[in-house]
């Protein structure tokens, strides 16, 4: 069941929600997904939507009165403000809307919000500074209380309604006690300063939240808003949802390609970026496969759909980015699980701080009072709320603009702790497809000449490698081949200008006792007699991919301490190539059904943080993808099924990649452990001093909003 919640913004009360329908007895799970504003609820069995809609929505509406809730997505241009105070980012006339990949100029809104900050700002500090030069006079607590209303009177009002819906322990309580307090005791000052500062943390706060959200949500773009359907003579704008498969769309210069397809008519190059991370444009002709996402640099393109939109490689990638955050991980888990212990727990710290000693003798009230409103800002725990799931938001947008695309955030975890892979050969160690790799003949011209005659009415990977070699150069001319046979188990035969041809095996070559130079190398061999006389072999291999040696060579440099392969190929085949490319072990003639069973015996189930990684492409690697500790797909030629199955997926098919996504994962997760040390070690040093009188209010508020916006800022760094 999927319950959409449009205009929540707030990571902590999504928190909030997300707990209190889990411990509903008609569910089994709930997760939220901030990017999509939804929450997919997993129900009890004989659970009715409807029934279990309304117990969410009051839920909803407890935290947050102006969020939307329901069962269908709401359509553009609907306003709701997130009132918690954590974060004050707004819906703009569909800002962050998902619907029909409408994208929307949301600057205006941007700039409204600008203005008025800086009115807030410097209404609030000319009234501050009016204080403090009239600090003598009666004037300055007029003043100081009227700017004290300016910056808190939104935090003061939001305190007051989470109270009356049972929401006591949040930010805006937390600030409105501590300066109320200030002010009861006559540090009016402080009172302001600290709100204040708290409002200029705030703004840079929601601007990195805005910012991160981006990272993600800018990918929306390459969902296209329509497709131009070729109808007899004319054409007819049509949504991507109404085209079938089959049908021809045109898709002009500068325009992105609606739909996956095959090029019938016209030549262009495309920008593959947003799907691949690659910044070379691609170019295509008809017979060439194009994926919907794509952008036509130049020449106008005729395109057969082959596929619907909804299976299209444009929504498949959407909706892997999309579902990336509500997959939390581990740390993401906990430390909502600690938030919600941890400020309880230190609120009622410091009612006991300001209660205790004075009654046992230990000081005046006031000086305690003082020490536990300062105990009271220390104690919010949003620098982690925001800034791990932050972190990780951040990480899966890094990627994604590097043709990564990752799951969830427990995935780029497991990217981190890899260091062993298995490999799948055919099609992600190899190219997939045969070529000629050597010509052994005094006239090697003649030679592929007349291996070309004989291959090219055969649809077999070899007679094809063999065609499209000779065709580099030239084309077949056409002369008559005569007398064409298929030899059985042996090659083929026919006759040129009167002359027999003999294209085939060994066994060929002794049948008809033929003197010939054997080959002992790597690949299939074809031989070739022409008038009983030995005229040379040709060999054809599946070749390694590009810079495959210097990417294993990459990922031993992030850790990776063994690299296996796995191959239903020839073990003379797989021994080579292991050789080449320095592998640690091979495993060779498997059946898909073998690849799984190794692949558990690899694991290493002792070390919980070892992990192992495998990268397929074809259809038969699904289930050894699904069985593997991470599972890694080649996107660009992969099957649907291993898409699916996988929990990362390089959409180049490059696997140099797996070194970037490793690098990503690594300093996104350094990052994570340090905005954690440092929030909990500043946060837990300020605490210490404010019991024992040695922070001020400042301090204080650095220890809570200024930790948050550092680490929040840290967040968004480059990974």
């Amino acid at each position: 069941m999927k319950v959409y919640l449009k205009g929540l913004t707030c990571a902590n009360c999504a928190s909030k929600i997300e707990a209190a329908v889990n411990v509903l007895g008609e569910t089994k799970e709930a997760n939220i997904n901030l990017v999509k504003q939804t929450m997919e609820v997993t129900l009890v069995d004989g659970v009715k939507e409807n029934t279990i809609l309304e117990q969410i929505e009051r839920i909803v509406h407890k935290l947050e009165p102006e969020v939307q809730v329901s069962l269908q997505q709401k359509e553009q241009g609907q306003e709701a403000n997130c009132s918690c105070g954590h974060c004050h980012i707004e819906n703009h006339g569909g800002e962050e809307h998902l619907d029909h990949g409408h994208t929307h100029d949301h600057d205006h809104g941007a700039e409204g919000d600008n203005k008025k900050i800086w009115a807030r700002f410097g209404g609030g500090g000319l009234l501050f500074l009016a204080a403090v030069l009239f600090r003598d006079t009666n004037l300055a607590l007029y003043f100081y209380l009227i700017s004290y209303g300016v910056f808190g009177y939104d935090v003061l009002i939001r305190a007051c309604k989470n109270i009356l819906r049972g929401q006591v322990f949040d930010e805006n309580f937390l600030m409105s006690i501590s300066t109320v307090g200030a002010i009861a005791i006559g540090e009016m000052p402080e009172a302001v300063f600290v709100m204040m500062f708290y409002q200029v943390g705030e703004a840079f706060q929601d601007y990195a939240v805005r910012r991160s959200r981006k990272s993600i949500t800018a990918l929306l773009d390459i969902r296209p808003d329509f497709a131009e359907v070729i109808l007899g003579e004319g054409t007819k704008r049509m949504h991507p949802e109404e085209v079938n498969v089959g049908d021809f769309i045109l898709v002009k210069a500068g325009e992105r390609i609606p739909l996956d397809g095959k090029v019938k008519e016209g030549y262009a190059l495309l920008d593959t970026a947003a799907l691949t991370g690659e910044a070379l444009p691609r170019g295509v002709e008809p017979g060439s496969d194009v994926l919907s996402g794509c952008i036509n640099l130049d020449g106008n393109l005729k395109i057969e759909v082959t596929r619907p939109f909804g299976d299209s490689t444009v929504m498949k990638i959407l909706e892997m980015v999309e579902n990336a955050a509500g997959k939390k991980s581990k740390t993401e888990r906990f430390i909502t699980r600690f938030a919600r212990v941890y400020t309880p727990v230190v609120v009622g710290l410091a009612v006991a701080l300001a209660v205790l000693p004075p009654l046992l003798g230990f000081g005046e009230f006031q000086m305690w009072f003082g020490r536990a409103l300062i105990f009271l800002v220390v104690s919010c725990p949003c620098a982690l709320v925001l800034s791990v799931p932050l972190s990780y938001f951040a990480g899966i947008g890094t990627a994604s603009k590097n043709g990564i695309l990752v799951k969830g955030g427990g995935d780029l975890d497991t990217l981190c702790h890899i260091d062993k892979i298995v490999f799948d050969k055919t099609g992600t160690l190899t190219k997939g497809r045969f070529s000629v790799v050597e010509m052994v003949a005094e006239d090697k011209e003649e030679l592929l000449y007349l291996a070309a005659l004989g291959e090219v009415n055969s649809n077999h990977p070899i007679a094809e490698a063999i065609v499209n070699e000779f065709k580099k150069d030239k084309e077949l001319s056409g002369e008559l081949v005569v007398g064409y046979k298929e030899l059985g188990g042996f090659g083929i035969s026919y006759s040129l200008d009167n002359e027999q041809v003999l294209l085939g095996n060994q066994r060929l070559m002794e049948r008809e006792n033929i003197v010939f130079k054997p080959f002992s190398g790597v690949g299939s061999v074809v031989y070739i007699a022409k008038n009983g006389k030995f005229k040379g072999y040709i060999v054809v291999a599946d070749t390694l991919k590009e810079g495959c040696r210097e990417a294993l060579v990459a990922l031993r440099n992030k850790g990776v301490q063994s690299m296996v392969m796995l191959t239903g190929d020839r073990k003379e085949n797989a021994e080579a190539m292991a050789k080449e490319l320095d592998l640690n072990k091979f495993y060779a003639d498997l059946l898909p059904g073998d690849k799984l069973n190794i692949l558990e015996g690899l694991k290493n189930k002792e070390i919980s943080l070892s992990k192992t990684a495998f990268v397929g492409d074809g259809i038969n690697d699904a289930p050894v993808l699904a069985g593997a500790d991470l599972g890694i797909a080649m996107g660009g030629i992969g099957s649907d099924a291993a898409i699916e199955a996988a929990d990362v997926v390089l959409m180049d098919d490059d696997i140099g990649k797996l070194a970037v996504g490793i690098r990503i994962a690594k300093n996104t997760r350094r990052i994570v452990r340090q905005n954690i040390t440092f929030a909990l070690g500043v946060k837990a040093l300020v605490l210490v001093l404010s019991a024992l009188g040695m922070a001020s209010m400042w301090m204080a508020v650095f220890a809570d909003v200024g930790v948050a916006v550092l680490a929040i800022l840290n967040a968004m760094r480059k990974k």
